[in-house]
């Protein structure tokens, strides 16, 4: 690799934790402080499955870091979109030019899966697994069902 250009897997964490300290300060907790719903579409979830499964980076390190930068500001529901890894790296070359993650191999999808998978097994009343090999529009239908059923839970 270039001098200068290479992002160490320690570099690659401390960098989305700076970034994500920053969302969190900045944006969710003000917004979560004003009552207003925060929706993302990757957290600390994020960082245990590709940086933890996928790059082997210790959990207990990241779970330090993610008590350091957002503490007990966890997400009350998360939608995981799973599909076998071979349609998942198909549907994201179809999109776009590889970004530094799409770019690895078929092994680390894999553990990055199993790790998004086995995050659900451990804590089932946060996560919902949604099956995306199914069409667009019977995915996009599960979504609005579990958005309907939230909005009517947070009403009673």
């Amino acid at each position: 690799m270039e001098r200068g250009k290479f992002i160490t897997i320690i570099a690659e964490l401390l960098l989305i934790f700076a970034a994500r300290s920053l969302n969190v300060n900045n944006v969710i907790i003000p917004a979560l402080d004003a009552g207003t719903w925060v929706i993302s579409d990757r957290f600390t979830d994020s960082s245990r499955a590709y940086q933890g499964g996928g790059r082997g980076i210790p959990m207990e390190t990241i779970d330090v870091l993610a008590d350091w930068v957002h503490g007990d500001a966890w997400p009350d529901l998360t939608i995981l979109l799973d599909a076998p890894v071979e349609i998942g790296m198909e549907r994201a070359g179809d999109r776009s030019v590889p970004d530094r993650f799409e770019q690895e191999r078929h092994d680390f999808f894999e553990r990055v899966r199993e790790c998004y998978l086995q995050l659900a097994s451990n804590e089932p009343s946060r996560f919902v697994i949604i099956d995306t090999t199914r069409s667009l529009d019977e995915v996009k239908a599960d979504i609005a069902t579990l958005a309907e059923q939230l909005l009517l839970d947070v009403s009673h």
